[in-house]
């Protein structure tokens, strides 16, 4: 006759045998060599899956080296973010698009029940942690796995894993937020991020219509960057990279940045502003063009200022061997300590950037450079085909006068708009400084009293446009009559020579 245990009897049995699987394992993992170990567990699983019925996919993050965020990722992220809401018991809150309301999804190990036509399927959020014992660090590496009985195998991987595709890329282009991307400085840890840019949420109020520019120039760069837009197929059948360069050059103050957020708010791009001073070299430069989006605007602004890059050529054939061999120890030593330091990023490098054949990965993408001297950049790096539209922003006229009249005084005419034309006609004055005048500086001050202020900041600035002309004026005369006397000397000089 069998006695029943007692309840503390069957726990001390059941703890007795865990703890001696424990100990079995143990041994095993210690004394087993690990080749014997991975053999028996390889075939374990294969004979195991003959006896289980359901199928799992793994859909990862990011594939291979990590050179690029997985689309299908994305798409199931933004699918999931749909059902998780309704069912799963831990999520996460992002701001959605609008900025009121926030977006659901699954936190890393949930797991959500979905189904399609009758089928029931399990998504589980998870990732892969890094060994403890790396010498580097490393980030975690993100995935979603599905699971489904292997019977429905035929209508998960034709049917339902497009509808899931479909519908995700809907969903993010519904809570797309436009960001603002910048890299961070180079560093030997830098390849282990998840990503090499970070970015802010997008917000610049600026659009073609509050832009100080001539109406038809205007008009003429929205057309443009309309049909850039809307080309895919054409790019397609020339066999060219769906992309356009634009370079915006002009004097500090003209509205090269605006004109940047513009075109952004016009097409609905993200931003990537990069700087190349923080680019390690052009391998770094590659990786990050590659974790550029599509739908994005590259921009290198001042990029005059931003690297050696100007000329680099003439300047190599221009250094003649005296010159290396008269360099002190200290400069040496100088030159050394900026190698370590500074960017490595070349003339070359930034060449293949715009239009090598890295630039083909991904599309619909602007790359823009702003200078204030375009004459000091390298005819290669401006060239049509790697910049292909030069938008000159130069100053203010009085059609861009009447713009910022409307933003900032909403005023459409006004008795004093014919003395600030015939003034802006005589004077250059940048945009900035227009929109500086009249910007109201108290609560008295009204649309006369700015109008004022700006006829006053014209007026100065033709005073002093006509002091520097009388200036440079004296100065050549005074030029002239040094060269006159100096001829007139040895003019006399040449008949006592002759005589002698």
């Amino acid at each position: 006759m069998i006695v029943p245990q007692t309840m503390t009897e069957m726990w001390a049995t059941m703890g007795s045998t865990i703890a001696s699987f424990m100990f079995i394992s143990a041994i095993i993992h210690q004394y087993c060599p690990y080749e014997v170990r991975l053999y028996f567990g390889k075939y374990t699983q294969r004979i195991m899956s003959f006896f289980y019925p359901y199928i799992k996919i793994s859909i990862h993050e990011y594939a291979g080296d990590r050179l690029k965020r997985s689309e299908a990722y994305a798409a199931v992220e933004a699918y999931l973010s749909i059902n998780s809401s309704k069912c799963a018991k831990r999520l996460k809150a992002e701001m959605a698009k609008d900025c009121s309301n926030l977006v659901l999804s699954m936190d890393e190990y949930e797991r959500v029940k979905d189904e399609f036509q009758g089928i029931q399927v399990w998504w589980v959020s998870s990732k892969v942690m890094p060994p403890l014992q790396s010498m580097y660090p490393q980030q975690e590496r993100r995935y979603y796995r599905l699971t489904f009985h292997k019977r429905y195998r035929g209508v998960i991987s034709e049917v339902y894993l497009k509808h899931v595709m479909q519908q995700g890329k809907e969903i993010r282009v519904r809570n797309r937020q436009r960001k603002l991307y910048t890299n961070g400085s180079g560093n030997k840890w830098q390849i282990y991020k998840q990503t090499m840019w970070n970015h802010i949420v997008f917000e610049h109020p600026a659009t073609f219509d509050t832009l100080a520019m001539e109406p038809a120039k205007k008009q003429e760069i929205i057309e443009d960057l309309v049909t850039f837009s809307e080309s895919k197929d054409f790019y397609a059948r020339i066999g060219k990279a769906w992309k356009r360069g634009y370079l915006l050059y002009g004097p500090p103050g003209t509205g090269k940045s605006t004109m940047i957020a513009a075109m952004a708010n016009l097409l609905n791009y993200d931003v990537y502003d990069l700087e190349l001073t923080a680019v390690k070299d052009n391998s770094e430069l590659r990786t990050l063009l590659i974790e550029t989006t599509s739908k994005s605007i590259i921009v290198i602004e001042d990029i005059d200022c931003s690297l050696e890059l100007t000329g680099q050529r003439n300047k190599k054939e221009e250094k003649s061997p005296d010159e290396d061999k008269e360099k002190s120890e200290k400069e040496t030593g100088k030159e050394h300590h900026k190698e370590e330091t500074s960017s490595k990023v070349t003339l070359s490098g930034l060449l293949n950037f715009i239009d090598g054949i890295w630039s083909a990965s991904g599309g619909e993408r602007l790359i823009v450079f702003t200078t204030n001297y375009v004459e000091k950049l390298d005819p290669a790096l401006v060239r049509r085909g790697r910049m292909d539209k030069h938008i000159e922003l130069s100053y203010c006229s009085f059609e861009a006068f009447k713009v910022l009249s409307r933003n900032y005084l909403r005023l459409e005419a006004h008795p004093l708009f014919d003395k600030i034309e015939s003034l802006m006609k005589e004077t250059k004055i940048t945009p900035a400084d227009v929109a500086e005048s009249l910007m109201p500086k108290s609560p008295l001050d009204d649309a006369e009293k700015c109008l004022s202020h700006l006829i006053q900041a014209l007026e100065e600035a033709e005073e002093a446009t006509e002091k520097a002309d009388k200036d440079a004026s004296r100065q050549n005369a005074q030029a002239a009559t040094k060269a006159a006397e100096g001829r007139a000397k040895e003019d006399a000089a040449q008949p006592q020579e002759n005589s002698h």
